[in-house]
């Protein structure tokens, strides 16, 4: 029987936070916890934009191997990167309660709407949805790539000659970052944003009996949909897809956007609610269908 369960988690401060938060909830029900940290290809690689790196899970990989090898027994990823499909023996064993789902604009200058969403401003993001919604919304603004932990991107920021940047809001509430402008944005954001997932070998039914504690049902699902419209988008880092799915009172509702790469001022929308949950796949399968036709056939 396992006595201490050994947490696997990328090095980088927020996912410090992340495998901290969970070791502190485990130990919190009486469970001893250790961290074990690793340096995924994504974190190593600060040049290249991921859409261009065509590696599925490249943040969670690393772990996923240190996981079927046995050296930890769960890893702790941020959900928007679990890939749709996760290696053979592994499986999502818990997802804690979604934090904020939203983006933040984030300047070291002061924001004054008036004039910096009408005249030309130099944003940074590494994220390929967030390019394409900016442009879509704001055509005259120019797009510098970004990539790095939380931390890095706003030590870039603030050399950098740029106006702003896009970040998570969930990442700086974490971490607690100050010392900036910032504006909270309503654009939708990438599946499973703001959500954590907990990720663990099948049949070990001890330790999932430990993570079931952590794990809330609402969360779980509303991500699992989002997974579900990127899944049949044929979406990865390579693809602007957007989507949130919540529950308000006794009724679900799901929204969802696809981009043109090329021209983000082509964007789909498709928006539902329903109530029964044993409808909720079938019914993101159909709309994100419905959207994967649209964009072949070239309509709006």
């Amino acid at each position: 029987m396992i006595k201490t369960i050994r947490i696997g988690t990328r090095d980088s401060q927020l996912a410090l936070w992340q495998a901290e938060f969970v070791a502190g909830e485990l130990q919190r029900r009486g469970i001893a916890c250790e961290i074990h940290t690793v340096k995924s290809e994504g974190d190593i690689n600060l040049t290249t934009p991921l859409y261009q790196m065509g590696i599925q899970g490249i943040f969670t990989k690393t772990l996923d191997i240190a996981l079927l090898e046995g050296r930890i027994d769960i890893a702790v990823h941020s959900y928007k990167d679990v890939p749709t499909a996760l290696p053979a023996g592994l499986i999502i064993a818990a997802v804690p309660k979604r934090g904020r789902w939203t983006d933040t604009l984030v300047s070291y200058k002061p924001i004054e709407l008036d004039t910096f969403l009408t005249e030309k401003k130099i944003v940074a993001t590494g994220s390929i949805r967030r390019k394409a919604q900016w442009i879509h919304k704001y055509p005259n603004h120019v797009i510098v790539p970004l990539r790095g932990n939380v931390i890095t991107r706003l030590e870039k920021l603030l050399r950098n000659d740029w106006d702003a940047a896009i970040f998570a809001t969930a990442g700086l509430q974490r971490l607690n970052a100050q010392g900036f402008y910032s504006l909270e944005l309503a654009s939708l954001p990438a599946p499973g944003q703001g959500a954590l997932a907990i990720v663990a070998r099948q049949g070990g039914e001890s330790i999932l009996a430990k993570l079931n504690q952590l794990h809330h049902s609402e969360t779980a699902f509303c991500g699992s949909l989002e997974k579900v419209f990127l899944k049949t988008l044929e979406g990865g880092c390579s693809s602007p897809i957007a989507c949130l799915a919540f529950k308000e009172e006794d009724q679900y509702t799901f929204k969802g956007e696809l981009y043109d790469p090329d021209n983000p001022q082509e964007r789909l929308y498709t928006e539902f609610t329903f109530a029964d949950p044993n409808l909720g796949q079938r019914l993101v399968q159909e709309a994100a269908a419905k959207l994967l036709e649209k964009k072949k056939s070239g309509k709006q």
